[in-house]
């Protein structure tokens, strides 16, 4: 080869390795300093690929576990309400067998009576008062699919009942009910019609804007009964669509079921293995077959004990299906945690990096990318040394 000062063919080639020296040893340290084999899909297109879509799976199957422990709290508060009642029960039990017996005058038997009454409405309250995260669980609603005048477009969201017999009877006709919208002040009264009694509740005067009767928000209205009629209520959501200032009224069939029905994701597909639904039963009073019952004859008391037996058996058997939907929710769980154990060190060891490995490579080129700018400076040099022929 001719020696030149031209053309430095060494220095070329020094500065050419050592490029490729630095880009490798680049590579290794964006990958120690993330932790993964796979940075960018020019590392491994495939694998990164798979990975994606298994940390996806992963990331799903946490907030399935999740999901599923959640479902277990909801279920276990309403256990504990419904334990609660029990409790009632056997106590009611022991007060209608108390006031049975011909050992009592009318006026002892009035107030065990007082005391059963008392009990009575605690169950109603339990029932309407156990939630979770704002769900009602035990109070027996039931959403009510149809009513004529108001329906989505008349601004009317949802109507649904709590706490009522859905085989309620209404307008004279068995299975309906009655539903009319007066005007009024203070935003106009809506008024349901049961053979159960009159539920009526009012508009909130700060939902509604100026003098056109238009919605400002979103709102809800709660219809409970007056005197002299049975525990529950019904829900009427409205949305900014309803016209405070119109009428309307309509009957329609009362169609509904008074269980809640609840589905718990625990996949992270849409498939119908992904979830598990359940039901919870209406523990009210109605529900449980105790209304009208009472202790202040010892002929009521005798019914009413066999109301409360039949009623304790009822309850022990929402209880057992409780109790039945909790196992089950716990070996999902289980089988939860391991998928995730799986999943994750299936990505693992598609995109994780083995920093032993990875860090003896790194070493390695940064021997090579030291010796590769010694070597440059030792190529550029050369020329220098040619110099020297011409003094």
């Amino acid at each position: 080869m001719p020696l030149n000062v031209v053309s430095n063919y060494a220095a070329n080639v020094a500065h050419r390795n050592l490029q490729m020296n630095d880009t490798s040893a680049s590579s290794s340290l964006a990958k120690l300093s993330v932790g993964k084999r796979v940075v960018t899909a020019r590392d491994d297109a495939a694998s990164l690929a798979i990975g994606q879509r298994l940390n996806a799976e992963v990331m799903g199957l946490r907030q399935a576990v999740v999901n599923s422990g959640q479902a277990n709290s909801m279920l276990q508060i309403a256990d504990g309400a419904m334990s609660t009642a029990s409790d009632i029960l056997t106590r009611m039990k022991v007060l209608a067998i108390q006031s049975s017996s011909a050992n009592l005058s009318s006026t002892e038997r009035d107030f065990l009576d007082t005391e059963y009454q008392a009990l009575f409405s605690e169950i109603d309250r339990i029932a309407d008062d156990t939630d979770f995260a704002g769900t009602n669980l035990l109070d027996g609603s039931i959403e009510i699919t149809s009513a004529t005048g108001f329906a989505t477009t008349d601004g009317v969201a949802s109507i649904s009942a709590q706490g009522i017999d859905s085989t309620f009877a209404g307008a004279g006709t068995a299975g309906q009910y009655t539903i009319a919208y007066a005007t009024g002040a203070t935003g106009g009264t809506f008024t349901v019609t049961t053979n159960e009694g009159t539920y009526s509740g009012t508009i909130n005067p700060d939902a509604v804007t100026g003098t056109d009767g238009a919605l400002a928000r979103a709102t809800t209205v709660t219809l409970d009964g007056g005197a002299g009629t049975a525990p529950g209520s019904f829900t009427i959501a409205l949305n900014t669509a309803f016209d405070a200032t119109a009428t309307a009224s309509g009957s329609s069939t009362f169609t509904g079921t008074s269980e809640l029905s609840l589905t718990f994701k625990i996949g992270t597909g849409t498939e119908s293995e992904d979830s598990l639904s359940f039901t919870l039963d209406s523990i009210n009073t109605t529900s449980l077959g105790l209304a009208g019952t009472s202790l202040d004859t010892e002929a009521n008391a005798t019914a009413g004990l066999e109301a409360i037996n039949d009623a304790i058996d009822t309850l022990n058997e929402f209880r057992s299906d409780v109790g039945a939907a909790q196992n089950r929710l716990d070996f999902a769980f289980a089988n939860l945690s391991v998928s995730v154990e799986n999943a994750e060190a299936a990505r693992s060891t598609l995109v994780d990096l083995d920093l032993a490995q990875e860090m003896t490579a790194f070493s390695s080129k940064q021997v090579l990318l030291q010796a590769g700018v010694a070597m440059l400076a030792q190529a550029n040099q050369m020329p220098q040394n040619l110099l020297r022929l011409l003094q």
